[in-house]
């Protein structure tokens, strides 16, 4: 049953809202007050957000239609099961992004901070209009929001090299949106239609194969840039120039998750999996995945710089959504979508814990992290955890998506995707466990941080581990990593919205 009502609209319009508000009036009140806007504005959209679960997991769905085009052309939002599983995620981080950007720009001694808040809030608002569009317009326009709002966030320095990683960053990504738009108009040409159905409307055999497979490469590159495959992934490690909490938007809340969500969208609800595998581009996206995940673990065993290691291990992370989708079996999409909040609590938390180490000591690269456990023991706690639960160990997050995408190559017969997944966790745990060993061995870090080590930017200050404001976010994100290992329906049912959208595609495709 579809819902009128203003909730879609209200769960993107708050965080629009609050950027415009923090953008006109953060310079002329105190700090504490823009920080509040951003606060309280997280915590109405997560409420507006979660007041949705109840109806979608009845099987119900909510939908507001904001400017009717023409027939078949409308500018729309509604709720269904997969939307509120990326929407449930960006609104719940949103919150302790905030917090833990507050203790990271003030203990960082940050410039520019309300337009980092304010684009903030642009890039939370445009990540849930995303999980929230009911057609490809409505997806279009939110996807592109998104990749204007983050770019002040990636040149946020302003010096040459963030303007050299902005650049990198735009070239990428609106290039392969404006493909993506080209698909659009194609499809609506074509089609009449650009509404979002489980299990697709295209159909196998209305043009001929190679069309269809162009037509299916030029929709889903602007997903695959986004979400780091290799060969597109370059923007992502660049990127790394901005500020901790942007990099952890990134990597874990929006920007690479909305390219994942874009890939489940093309393939799920606008191709489906009968006519994706009948014009051979599921296959042969399913293979970029699956080299993205091992060739991007070899590389992140090369970095030196810890937010440089954790890039390329989002490189690779990502293209396990990518790989369970393409699989295109009930048990792979479900754990691909789940993977999309497992992933995202496991990441922030590991990016928040290079942020705190950094803030705190100055020291980024791994090298020169011997023994900064004794003086960070929580930080590197929750680092540990969350480093094991990325490599799909048992009772963590990792471990219920990366099973159920394991269970669905193997009922769709393709044996090799096991061992792919299987090599992939044992590199994971080959480029962090050093991390780790090297914080809890042994090494003189833990004495001399405070003195100001690394760059310019670095403002180390003694203390037993982070600044509050850091600590408490990271160690929250770490927590429910653990409690989802172990219930995945904790509190919101998420693994249960995960399997009805998969149930809702596979039944679509019938």
């Amino acid at each position: 049953m579809i819902l009128e009502s203003m909730r879609p609209t209200l769960a993107a319009g708050i965080p629009l809202l609050a950027a415009v508000v923090i953008l006109f009036f953060g310079n002329r009140v105190r700090p504490n007050v823009r920080e509040a806007v951003t606060i309280l504005a997280a915590v109405s959209m997560t409420c507006v957000i979660f007041s949705m679960i109840p109806q979608v997991l009845a099987g119900n769905q909510y939908q507001a239609k904001l400017w009717q085009l023409a027939d078949g052309l409308s500018l729309s939002l509604r709720a269904d099961a997969a939307g509120m599983v990326f929407a449930c995620i960006a609104s719940v981080l949103w919150i302790l992004t905030s917090v833990y950007s507050i203790g990271y720009v003030r203990g960082h001694h940050e410039k520019n901070q309300t337009g980092y808040f304010s684009a903030f809030a642009v890039c939370l608002g445009s990540a849930a209009g995303i999980a929230l569009a009911s057609n490809l317009l409505t997806f279009f326009v939110f996807y592109e929001m998104l990749t204007v709002a983050t770019y002040p966030l990636v040149v946020h320095y302003r010096d040459e090299k963030a303007k050299a990683s902005g650049r990198k960053y735009l070239a990428y990504t609106l290039i392969s949106g404006q493909l993506f738009f080209a698909g659009i108009v194609f499809i609506y040409a074509r089609y009449g239609t650009l509404e979002f159905i489980p299990g697709g409307f295209i159909t196998a055999g209305s043009m001929g194969k190679g069309m269809m497979a162009l037509l299916f490469f030029l929709m889903i590159l602007a997903g695959t840039v986004k979400a780091g495959v290799m060969p597109l992934h370059g923007w992502l490690p660049s990127a790394m120039v901005a500020p901790t909490p942007v990099s952890a938007l990134l990597h874990a809340v929006a920007v690479v998750k909305a390219g994942a969500f874009c890939v489940l969208r093309v393939v799920c609800y606008v191709f489906g999996p009968e006519t994706a595998s009948w014009c051979g581009g599921a296959a042969v996206l399913s293979w970029f995945a699956a080299a993205t995940i091992l060739l991007s673990s070899l590389v992140a065993m090369r970095q030196d710089n810890l937010k440089a290691r954790l890039a390329f291990s989002t490189v690779g992370q990502l293209s396990y959504i990518v790989l369970g989708i393409s699989v295109l079996a009930p048990y792979s999409i479900a754990g691909a979508i789940f993977h999309i909040v497992a992933h995202a609590f496991l990441k922030i938390t590991l990016f928040m814990s290079a942020g705190a180490i950094f803030v705190t000591t100055g020291l980024s690269e791994i090298s020169q992290m011997g023994g900064l456990a004794r003086r960070m023991p929580v930080t590197f706690t929750c680092f540990t955890i969350t480093s094991l639960g990325l490599a799909g160990l048992p009772i963590l997050a990792g471990f219920i998506s990366k099973l159920s995408i394991l269970e669905g190559a193997w009922t769709a017969g393709k044996p090799l995707f096991l061992a792919v997944l299987v090599a992939a966790a044992l590199l994971a745990l080959s480029y962090l466990m050093p991390v780790v060993q090297m914080a809890f061995g042994n090494g003189n870090a833990g004495q001399n941080c405070g003195n100001g080590h690394g760059d310019d930017h670095s403002h180390g200050k003694p203390g037993f581990d982070a600044a509050p404001a850091m600590l408490l976010p990271l160690v929250i994100t770490a927590v429910i990593a653990v409690i989802l290992g172990i219930l995945p329906n904790a509190g919101i049912h998420l693994y249960d919205l995960a399997q009805m959208a998969a149930s809702a595609v596979a039944e679509g495709g019938m």
